[in-house]
């Protein structure tokens, strides 16, 4: 049972349309053109409370946040979601704010370059400098790679990467409400569909189709669910029962299972889509579990 807090807040999200943009393919291209030049903005109090470094990968900044006297060695990338084509929003500030507090480490986080003015052709290589900067200053058993939605099929992809080249593991794979099939193509969406308050098909597959450009949707650059899944490192995977994209969530849990990958999978029940960066009663549960796996690589506990 969700709790009543979960509950107001699907609620609210229904009773505003909070799903309009996504269900309509002609608001999904308005949304994302009226979002091309937007800035963003790191939270003042950001630079108060952490040491704040802004560095220039491949034309876009990236920002490394540093809790002040932290003895923590881990490193955290962290890819925001935003269907390849929203900037950063401040549930994800918010987010990164209660992740730090809870492990003291470091996080770096790229902003990505956005569709429809680029595609993957320029998103991906900088989301793999900005690894391999971050790589650079922390041990493998360090390196921690975590993303939500978008940025949990561009976490994927970077470690994905990282087997193909024989190169050694990020330390913790991350992975919210991951979007790992661009195509949205499993037959349990339209039902999901109809859960879910926030996301809709018409207008992820849009979005989809401006960040892939010419690929073929099953293309794991675009959709990683369909790259090599053996070889990776420790991951966990977060999703709800009412998210549209929960069938790419189970489906990675097993596939990457049956090539001996270590996952721990957690099914939120009753949650919708990027249900953990709300400041909600299950949210604090999961980043509470989050925060224990980053330090030792299982959480206790059943899912849900």
């Amino acid at each position: 049972m969700v709790s009543w807090q979960s509950a107001l807040t699907i609620g609210k999200y229904r009773l505003t349309r909070r799903k309009r943009t996504f269900a309509d393919p002609v608001l999904l291209r308005r949304s994302a053109e009226s979002h091309e030049s937007e800035h963003a903005q790191l939270p003042p109090s950001f630079r108060d409370r952490f040491e704040v470094t802004e560095h220039d990968v491949r034309g876009h900044c990236c920002y490394t946040l540093r809790p002040p006297r932290t003895r923590n060695p881990q490193h955290v990338l962290y890819l925001h979601g935003g269907a390849y084509v929203h900037q950063i929003e401040a549930a994800h500030w918010d987010f990164l704010d209660r992740l730090i507090a809870r492990t003291g480490a470091a996080v770096s986080v790229p902003l990505y370059p956005l569709a429809p003015t680029y595609d993957h052709t320029a998103t991906l290589p900088m989301v793999w400098s900005s690894f391999q900067r971050t790589a650079a200053r922390a041990a493998p058993a360090d390196q921690v790679v975590m993303g939500d939605s978008a940025g949990g099929a561009l976490s994927l992809f970077l470690a994905q990467r990282q087997a193909a080249f024989g190169r050694p593991q990020p330390g913790r794979l991350v992975l919210i409400s991951p979007w790992l099939d661009i195509a949205v193509s499993h037959p349990d969406v339209p039902a999901l569909d109809r859960q879910d308050p926030y996301l809709g098909i018409a207008g992820l597959r849009e979005a989809g189709r401006l960040y892939a450009g010419d690929l073929d949707p099953h293309d794991p650059r675009v959709s990683p669910l369909y790259g090599q899944l053996g070889g990776l490192g420790p991951m966990r995977v977060l999703s709800g029962t009412r998210d549209v994209l929960l069938s790419d969530a189970r489906r990675l849990n097993a596939l990457a299972r049956a090539r001996g990958a270590a996952v721990d999978y957690e099914e939120y029940e009753g949650m919708f889509h990027g249900w953990i960066l709300q400041r909600l009663p299950e949210a604090r549960t999961a980043l509470d579990r989050t925060a224990d796996f980053l330090r030792t690589g299982a959480v206790a506990g059943a899912s849900g």
